[in-house]
């Protein structure tokens, strides 16, 4: 669809595409413009049968941008700006990571723009990744709440996840994978909730339930029903798509404009991914 090098199919109406015809291993300059911009478009973008070791997977990361930093989450030994995201076999009853609707670090000053993520070992059936697209949530927000929210930032904080208090600190034992719980993660910072997308212009929903706390000047309790809407409205089927992975598949998206959710479907079953972030910029 409109590109020279590769081929693009939309995987579903509002968003997500899967990409083939290319070598990840071996961009050229053109096929490299060709992804970027389809991604612009698409917002997520699935390549079949990618091989990537993690150096490799490491320089396409740094072909969109340096990295984005890592809180919280070890990451490899040999390569740390890499996440382990793995649930084991023999895990019955562990957290899922990564298993609630949510755009990446968001409680960041600069939240990551990029994830990356390429499949290790996946189950034979289960696991799939869904996508929300949050410019198309936006849109379709009537223009009475759209006025309401103009303007306004919610809070943003990862303290539920690695806090003080948080599911990690309180169940150490909730995943192999290495977490650091940290006084750290209490800290809270405001964002819009409608942010504009530096590249594309267009307005986009940003908030998300596992690290929005509430609507700045408000109590949680006042904010809850304004923010179970958006929840609830941006994750709607018309908004999303899903992305069923195979061996050696790898994944983009953009979480500036887009949430996402690893389905926990697969108990007794092995899944291992690589996942690397680019360093985004201060939503406006």
């Amino acid at each position: 669809m409109g590109s020279e090098t590769i081929q693009v199919r939309p995987i579903a109406g509002t968003l997500g595409a899967e990409v083939s015809g290319v070598d990840l291993t071996s961009l050229g300059n053109q096929a490299f413009s060709e992804i970027h911009q389809a991604l612009l478009d698409h917002q997520v973008l699935y390549f079949g049968d990618q091989p990537l070791d993690d150096d490799q997977l490491e320089e396409l990361t740094q072909r969109f941008g340096p990295f984005g930093v890592t809180p919280y989450v070890e990451g490899l030994p040999d390569h740390p700006d890499i996440i382990e995201v793995r649930k084991d076999a023999d895990e019955v009853g562990a957290l899922n990571f990564g298993g609630r609707w949510h755009s990446d670090f968001s409680f960041q000053e600069a939240p990551p723009s990029l994830t990356l993520l390429s499949a290790r070992t996946i189950p034979e059936a289960g696991g799939d990744t869904l996508y929300a697209d949050m410019y198309g949530a936006y849109d379709a927000l009537s223009d009475g709440m759209k006025a309401l929210l103009e303007g306004q930032r919610a809070v943003h904080s990862a303290k539920r996840s690695y806090g003080t208090q948080g599911r990690f600190t309180k169940n150490p034992n909730a995943t192999r994978m290495t977490v650091h719980p940290s006084k750290e993660a209490d800290k809270e910072l405001p964002h819009p909730i409608v942010r504009t997308h530096p590249d594309t212009g267009r307005k986009a929903l940003y908030i998300n339930a596992v690290y929005t706390v509430r609507l700045e000047g408000m109590t949680d309790a006042e904010s809850a029903p304004i923010l179970n809407f958006l929840y609830d409205h941006s994750t709607r089927p018309e908004f999303t798509c899903r992305i069923r992975w195979g061996e050696k598949g790898l994944a983009i998206w953009d979480n500036r404009c887009t949430q996402h959710y690893a389905l926990n479907d697969y108990h007794g079953h092995a899944r291992i991914m690589h996942r690397t972030t680019c360093a985004g910029d201060k939503p406006y």
